[in-house]
This record gives structure tokens, C-alpha cells and sequence, in this order.
């Protein structure tokens, strides 16, 4: 699944959930790139079979965020990266055990994911999540809400490819001698993949949240040990869940694919509205099982 058809997918499920008004995800569909034509088609075929993708929304998918294991937000920084400065949020853990790159979601550096590295660090692990919107200014420099999918579907992947290894350098700066783990999740979770695609070695663990795979992939250049989640009710990145798996076993990588009954999409996100505190907080363990085994 190419990068830029996911974010329409993403706008027509946010269409479905009643997240988005028809008139507002037709503006960000054209804005992907859709005629007003193909726009309209496309929320009508949605709405006529919407319901199993609102059942995403149901009340027992939700929950309060849990900051019992939450440490102090991160910190923003800037560092060099392949054309130009990048920004980022950085926390440094006290003895760090290894360092984690995290990659945000396609609304860009929220303070969702200062949050995050935050939590990281807290368990050991110094973490930074590079800002994918740095060109345009930073994700908080961006006022309309549909600038930051849109961009970053007109962004080359290359380039997306390349930011996201500044941030490995970077992190090797911070915290040399650690191993290094990624962890992404929706757009972010596709971005994860490409890494693994781009053959990025110095990855010694991944970790990809609903995460739609490369539309061929072929993970042979990576090393790390790849624990993937998905959310049973998320259809649409599952449905590449089969490639993936098939992928990472050509490869000879360790891996275990992880489904999260009763979880949609974003189920992660404490801040959003598909957030399930109940998977969200047994896949974070998992998640750091996994980096305790491989960083």
C-alpha cells in the first residue's frame, strides 16, 4: 500500500467513525490529490459499508489515558540532518539500556509523542522522534490540521527515508555504544517498514503499530528482530499484514506478528478517540519485553 493511498484511507475512515464532516474530508481528500469526482465516489462507497469500521469507535474500545507509567514529556531539540536542520523531542533516560527511535503518526510531532519519549526514557530507553514536518517549519508551525497529512504525502519517501536515519546519527551522538530500536505507528508504522525496506542495519530491533507494509516488500538488508501489532478491527492495514509476515520470513528475521482483539486502528494514541487503554497498555509492555530482549 503506497504511503500517499493510505492517508486517503485514513481520511475516509476518520469520514466513516464521523471524526471528519463530509464536507471537510472531501477538502482533504483533493488536497491528497483526488478529483472532487473520485472524492465524493469514495465517501459514498465508504458510508454504504461503514458499519464494520465504526465498530473501531464502540464505547468498549475506549478508555482514559493511564500515566501511572508516564515519565516527564521530552524536550525539543534540533540537530543536522540531510538537507537542512531538523527539530525533534528528546529524553535522555539516567542509564540509558539502549535508545529508541520513535516515528510519529501522519498528524506529525504531537505532544502525544513528546509524551512518549518521555515514557521511554522513564523505562531506560533514551528515545527522539524526528519531526517529518522540519521543512515546513516544525508540525507546530502548521495551523490548518490537514497540512501535516498532506505534506508528508507530497514529501518524496526518500526523503522521509533519509530524515529518519538523521535521527539514528543522532541518537548514536546521544547515547553511543547503545543498540537502537524504532518503533512507529500509523503512517509511522508504514515508515518503520521502509526502514526495514531501505535495508537500515543499524536497527537492532522494530517495532511497527498498524503499520501498512511496502506494497513489495523485501526486508533481506535488515538485522533487527521486528515484533509487529495490529488491531483486530483494523481492516485496512491488516489486509497487509499477510505481505509483511511473508516478508520477514524470506528475510530469516526474528519476528512475531502480535493482533490485538477488540483493538482498532490508533488504538495506541491515549489522546485520540480509538484509544483502548487495555491494549494500548499490554502492547506498551510487550514493546519493552521486546526491547529488553533485542537492544
Amino acid at each position: 500500500m503506497a504511503l500517499r493511498n493510505y492517508l486517503v484511507g485514513e481520511v475516509a475512515e476518520d469520514f466513516v467513525d464521523g471524526l471528519l464532516s463530509r464536507r471537510e474530508a472531501l477538502r482533504r481528500l483533493t488536497l491528497l490529490g483526488l478529483s472532487l469526482g473520485s472524492a465524493t465516489a469514495l465517501l459514498a462507497a465508504c458510508a454504504d459499508g461503514g458499519g464494520e469500521t465504526a465498530s473501531a469507535m464502540s464505547p468498549a474500545a475506549t478508555g482514559t489515558p493511564d500515566s501511572a507509567g508516564s515519565g516527564d514529556p521530552g524536550q525539543a531539540v534540533r540537530f543536522a540532518g540531510p538537507a537542512g536542520e531538523l527539530q525533534g523531542a528528546w529524553a535522555a533516560a539516567t542509564d540509558p539500556k539502549g535508545a529508541v527511535l520513535v516515528i510519529h503518526e501522519n498528524r506529525g510531532l504531537t505532544p502525544h509523542f513528546f509524551d512518549l519519549v518521555g515514557r521511554f526514557a522513564k523505562e531506560g530507553y533514551s528515545a527522539l522522534c524526528v519531526d517529518l514536518l522540519s521543512d515546513q517549519g516544525g508540525t507546530a508551525s502548521l495551523e490548518d490540521p490537514a497540512a501535516a497529512p498532506t505534506t508528508l504525502a507530497n514529501t518524496p519517501p526518500e526523503q522521509l527515508v533519509a530524515d529518519l536515519k538523521a535521527g539514528i546519527d543522532e541518537l548514536e551522538r546521544r547515547v553511543p555504544d547503545a543498540k537502537v530500536g524504532a518503533v512507529g505507528f500509523c503512517f509511522g508504522g508504514g515508515m518503520t517498514w521502509n526502514l526495514l525496506q531501505d535495508g537500515e542495519q543499524r536497527l537492532a530491533a522494530a517495532v511497527p503499530f498498524y503499520g501498512p507494509s511496502p506494497d513489495n516488500p523485501d526486508f533481506r538488508r535488515a538485522k533487527a528482530a521486528v515484533l509487529a501489532i495490529y488491531g483486530e478491527q483494523d481492516e485496512r492495514v491488516n489486509a497487509t499484514r499477510d505481505r509483511a509476515e511473508a516478508a520477514l520470513k524470506a528475510a530469516g528475521l526474528t519476528y512475531e506478528i502480535r493482533t490485538f482483539a477488540g483493538a482498532g486502528h490508533a488504538f495506541f494514541n491515549d489522546t485520540g478517540p480509538r484509544y483502548n487503554a487495555e491494549a494500548a497498555q499490554q502492547a506498551y509492555q510487550e514493546v519493552l519485553d521486546w526491547y529488553g530482549q533485542h537492544l
